[in-house]
């Protein structure tokens, strides 16, 4: 696997682990936060934008 696959599969457990909010035992509980509900917010934005760049470049316009 290269590096961006590496890349890729970190970023996409880290989103798994924000969006869920599982945590490791003996930490603070942050899920139902405002800051978690913020960065769950903007991972929902970045993904809608990303999902609308690859809809504009692959229908051309």
């Amino acid at each position: 696997m290269s590096w961006l696959a590496w890349l890729g599969l970190a970023v996409l457990v880290g989103v798994i682990a924000a969006v869920t909010g599982i945590k490791p035992k003996g930490t603070r509980h942050v899920a139902g936060t405002r800051m978690m509900g913020i960065g769950r917010l903007a991972l929902f934005f970045l993904l809608a934008l990303f999902a609308w760049l690859a809809y504009r470049a692959r229908s051309g316009g």
